[in-house]
């Protein structure tokens, strides 16, 4: 399957039409950003590490019984997925304060939530990716009712049942995540875009050593180190 034209291009990946309607490739950028793109990095390696790492996890959700855009691994940064129509709403789901919600609430930083938080973002770089509410994403037209909003976080809370049991037997703490889904062509709701180091927050369960993004948000030191030792663990039988 060859690429074509690109049909879009994010702050982490790259989307390229086939000679398919119903594919696209998705190429992973090794480029770095955070602060909404107000700092910028690039660490070689970083996108086939995020593309391994997708792939595992995307492929372990699906034995579970979530349904994904994902059809098989090209190669070291490329996969072919389905062709979906991306809801623009960034379900963020958190089970342990820190980052953002930290500042906006004044909740103290690593605090374990008395239960998992999901949250809406609009997904619009222009804007800063603001918070919604559920009517906000009715006056956009994001989703068609209601039942889609909960829809959507029935699927995140799903997603972060089967994710924390998964890490904890790796020794790793899934702070919090981000998760975007699609629509394909028959209607039905897929997880889309990844799950990486790059959209998670995890935490050393013994050192409580940062091994995601916020090694490059905080300048902790080397990305790739910690995103080779998330894919080591997510490996290990």
């Amino acid at each position: 399957m060859d690429k074509h034209a690109l049909l879009y291009e994010g702050k982490a990946k790259r989307l390229y039409k086939t000679s398919d309607e119903n594919l696209l490739i998705a190429e992973f950028k090794d480029d770095l950003t955070a602060f909404n793109a107000e700092k910028k990095g690039s660490e070689l390696g970083k996108g086939a590490l995020n593309n391994k790492i997708s792939t595992q996890l995307f492929r372990m959700l699906e034995t579970k019984g979530i349904a994904t855009h994902l059809v098989k691994t090209l190669d070291d940064t490329h996969q072919l997925v389905k062709t979906c129509r991306i809801i623009p709403i960034e379900v963020v789901v958190r089970n342990i304060a820190t980052g953002s919600l930290t500042k906006r609430l004044g909740i103290p930083d690593g605090t374990e939530l008395p239960f998992t938080l999901v949250e809406f973002c609009y997904k619009d770089d222009a804007l800063g990716d603001p918070l919604l509410n559920d009517e906000h994403c009715l006056i956009l037209n994001l989703v068609k009712s209601e039942s889609d909003l909960e829809e959507l976080r029935r699927l995140g809370r799903e997603i972060n049942t089967i994710l924390k049991s998964f890490f904890a037997h790796r020794d790793l703490i899934l702070v919090d995540f981000k998760v975007e889904f699609g629509v394909d062509s028959e209607g039905n709701i897929l997880l889309a875009d990844e799950i990486s180091p790059d959209s998670c927050r995890f935490w050393d369960v013994h050192t409580k050593e940062k091994l995601d993004k916020d090694r490059f948000r905080q300048g902790l030191g080397s990305v790739k180190v910690a995103y080779e030792e998330v894919l080591k663990r997510i490996l290990a039988q």
